[in-house]
């Protein structure tokens, strides 16, 4: 997978408030293959979401981006610079085109006066070149394919006429029916329960392989990101501090942050053994430490160091990289 679909490099976004700049993303960068899923994983609150709007330039007029901060999309043989674009119809292509987002809240994507159906086959009109009939019959296939019955009723219906996990459901269906090259899903299973969950990855898995879409997962599910990702990046305030293979990750955590997130899932073989959740909490961007930004809650910290300058990242294993002086001086699995 030498070929890459988007390439970010070095993104730092700031948003203008009435406090001052205050630093949502620092000096993140990643690449994702076509066929390639990437999980992305971190507190409420590390920049998930703001990195991940970022790729379709989603994020409000507040936003600034650093004159360093790169994103680079290649679509149909063609470079894009995403930070670049500037009008609406220049916006189309990363905008439900060649990138699509499932978000959060499934209400907030659904305007409450329009139907399932007309949301579904107005982008479709707008993004491919199916007619009015084509769009419709793709679109109750697509709501078929993700679990929703009596699909051809729930086309017609309004968001509020249906469950929470049908909305996300339908939300879903929406993201993908326009087969894009890269699709950001957001917390897409969080409304879902176990099996209807497991449906919705299956499809992701199944338009992996059948139209090499890349994927950003952004969970705070780890067995999901197991299940689902060929590499994860772990975020905390802003910042990448460990990224690589999923099972290298997951098997071998290098920073300490990454660490305290593995020790925090329950035991299967130990289901007496108490949860041992990540000591504090994560800080406010208004309040943002200096040095590695994961000083205040590490057990490791080193003082004089940790909190006095910031460490770079580098390898531990193949394609396995960490930002942090404990992980460095241990010399752990040195590539």
């Amino acid at each position: 997978m030498s070929e890459k679909l988007i390439k970010v490099e070095n993104l730092t976004l700031q948003f203008k408030t009435d406090e001052g700049l205050i630093t949502a993303v620092d000096d993140v960068s990643f690449e994702i293959a076509p066929g390639e899923v990437m999980g992305l994983v971190g507190e409420s609150g590390s920049g998930k979401s703001v990195t991940a709007k970022s790729l379709m330039k989603l994020n409000p007029g507040n936003a600034v981006y650093s004159p360093e901060s790169k994103i680079t999309l290649t679509t149909d043989g063609e470079d894009i610079s995403v930070l670049d674009l500037q009008s609406a119809r220049d916006l189309k292509v990363v905008r439900g085109g060649a990138i699509s987002m499932i978000f959060q809240e499934p209400m907030a994507s659904f305007a409450p006066a329009i139907t399932i159906g007309d949301h579904m086959v107005e982008q479709l009109l707008l993004h491919t070149d199916l007619n009015k009939k084509g769009a419709a019959e793709l679109s109750v296939e697509m709501l078929e394919r993700v679990g929703i019955s009596e699909a051809g009723k729930r086309f017609d219906q309004y968001a509020f006429e249906l469950s929470g996990g049908m909305r996300q459901r339908a939300m879903i269906a929406m993201a993908l029916s326009t087969k894009p090259k890269l699709l950001i899903a957001d917390e897409p299973t969080t409304a879902l329960d176990v099996t209807i969950q497991a449906q919705v990855l299956e499809l992701m898995k199944e338009l992996v392989t059948e139209f090499g879409m890349g994927i950003v997962f952004i969970t705070h599910d780890l067995g999901v990101v197991a299940q689902t990702a060929d590499k994860v990046a772990v975020m905390y305030l802003g910042r990448l501090v460990e990224q690589g293979p999923v099972r290298e990750v997951l098997h071998h955590p290098a920073h300490p942050y990454t660490q305290g997130l593995m020790d925090a899932l329950p035991k299967l073989e130990d289901l007496d053994a108490p949860l041992t959740p990540v000591a504090g909490d994560i800080p406010s961007p208004l309040e943002r430490p200096s040095g590695c930004v994961f000083h205040t809650r590490c057990p490791k910290f080193i003082e004089g160091r940790c909190d006095a300058t910031e460490p770079k990242s580098f390898g531990v294993f193949t394609d396995h990289t960490v930002s942090c002086f404990v992980t460095e001086d241990q010399g752990v699995r040195v590539a």
